[in-house]
This record gives structure tokens, sequence and C-alpha cells, in this order.
């Protein structure tokens, strides 16, 4: 079960134990709690035998969405991605700014960019890689974290490319401490990238806010 999912039933103990605690004291009905409980169950479960953990990324995501500061936090976080990749010479397909748009186009997690890794790919799979592939790709990974730093002074997202980060670095037999070093002077090197172009990064933002395609961003970044 996903960690979204366990968070929904979380929910669900908690609603039923605040109806039984307060449920008499305000007059409220049973088939209330019940209910949403049930709806709220119904999620997880479906969360978690059929949508492989996408349902719950979902449901909380299309909550979140109600918040137009949420929305610009997750905007701002994948244009930091979207303008390292550009800038390092990774080719974009393609960006997601909602679970919602990630599940339709096969995609797992909460939305993101979509990059041509067929090389990365292939080097993993020989169990043999560059240093220059490597740390190209460390730095996009963790430059979501860097511009939510950079713009809001701290990171509300970015599990996903952290984990993602971890599962590649473990795999080419990185230590603990060797991963925390490569982290953070990834994360430097993607930081040094944003500021260095910040207002192609703005004109990126302001076209990603418009929903427009791959390749109208390209060009915001290329004509600030």
């Amino acid at each position: 079960m996903s960690q979204t999912s366990l968070n929904l039933v979380a929910i669900s103990i908690f609603l039923i134990t605040i109806s039984t605690l307060l449920g008499p004291l305000i007059e409220l009905s049973p088939a209330v709690p019940a209910v949403a409980t049930f709806m709220i169950l119904g999620i997880a479960t479906l969360d978690s035998f059929a949508l492989q953990g996408k349902g719950g990324n979902i449901f909380v995501d299309w909550v979140a969405g109600f918040s137009p500061t949420h929305r610009d936090r997750i905007i701002h976080h994948e244009a930091g991605h979207f303008l390292v990749a550009h800038k390092l010479g990774i080719p974009i397909v393609g960006y997601t700014l909602s679970a919602w748009q990630a599940w339709k186009q096969g995609q797992p997690g909460q939305g993101g960019v979509s990059f041509d890794d067929a090389e990365l790919a292939k080097q993993l799979q020989q169990g043999k890689i560059t240093a220059q592939m490597l740390d190209r790709y460390c730095t996009v990974w963790m430059a979501g974290i860097a511009a939510e730093n950079l713009v809001y002074e701290n990171a509300e997202g970015g599990a996903d490319d952290r984990s993602k980060l971890a599962e590649v670095l473990r795999s080419l037999g990185f230590g603990e401490s060797a991963f925390e070093q490569k982290q953070r002077f990834a994360a430097l090197q993607a930081k040094t990238i944003l500021q260095e172009n910040n207002p192609a990064y703005e004109a990126l933002v302001s076209a990603m806010q418009k929903k427009a395609p791959v390749e109208d961003c390209v060009k915001a970044i290329e004509s600030p």
C-alpha cells in the first residue's frame, strides 16, 4: 500500500474517532462520518489494488489543486527541471503539472517533466555510466528542489526526485555518505544554472502557466 493510501486510512480512523467523541454533542448523524469513512477507505482500496498507488495521488493532488499557491509551486518546481535539462542538453519530450495529467499519460507520481533518457537507461543496463552522464542527470533530478528553494526558500516537493537519485546511485554502488555528497553537489549545480539563467527561467514559468507545448517552452528559454 502506498504512503498516500496509508494516509487516507489514517484520515478514516481519525474521522471515526472524532465522530464518536463529538457526534452526540453536535447532534451529528452517524451516517455522515460513516459515509465519509466508507468513501475514503474505498479510494484507498481502489488505489492499492487497481491504480498501483496513483489514485491516492490524484485525490490529494485534486484537493491541493484548489490552492493557487500550490499550483504555482508545482509550476516553479517543474520549470526548474525543464530549464536545467535543456541547458544540459537533455531533450524534453513532455511535461505534466498534476497527478491526473500524469495518470492519463501513463506516468508515475504527481506529474513532472519527461526526458529522452534512452542513453541513460542503456548505460545503466550495462552497469557502466560515464561521470558526465551521471552528473547531468543528478543535476536535473535535483533542479526542482533547487528551484523551490530559490523562489520559496524551502522545498515541499521532490520526494520522487530524491528517490530516483538514490535508486540510481545505489545501483552504481554509492554508499550513504557518497550519496549525500552527490546530492548536495547536484543541488548546488542546479541552483547555479537557475541563477545564471533567471530571465529564461521566469519566461519558462510564464509559458508553463499557460500550459504551452514543449516547443514554445523551449522558445521561451532561448528568447526571454
